[in-house]
């Protein structure tokens, strides 16, 4: 294997886990502000929630 390839080979292995990783936490905060915090899931988009959440680590 050449040594491009091998780095568009990688470079798109790292995408896919960046990307995995986005949508699964996207996912997550959905389900957890949904379900279990009994909230609207599409709020979780929300910039309020996010200030809410945020104050709570100042």
């Amino acid at each position: 294997m050449s040594s491009t390839r091998y780095i568009i080979v990688t470079l798109l292995k790292i995408l896919v886990v960046i990307s995995l990783v986005l949508i699964l936490f996207v996912t997550g905060t959905m389900i957890g502000y949904g379900l279990v915090g009994g909230g609207n899931p599409m709020d979780v988009f929300n910039k309020d929630v996010w200030t809410h959440i945020l104050d709570f680590f100042k």
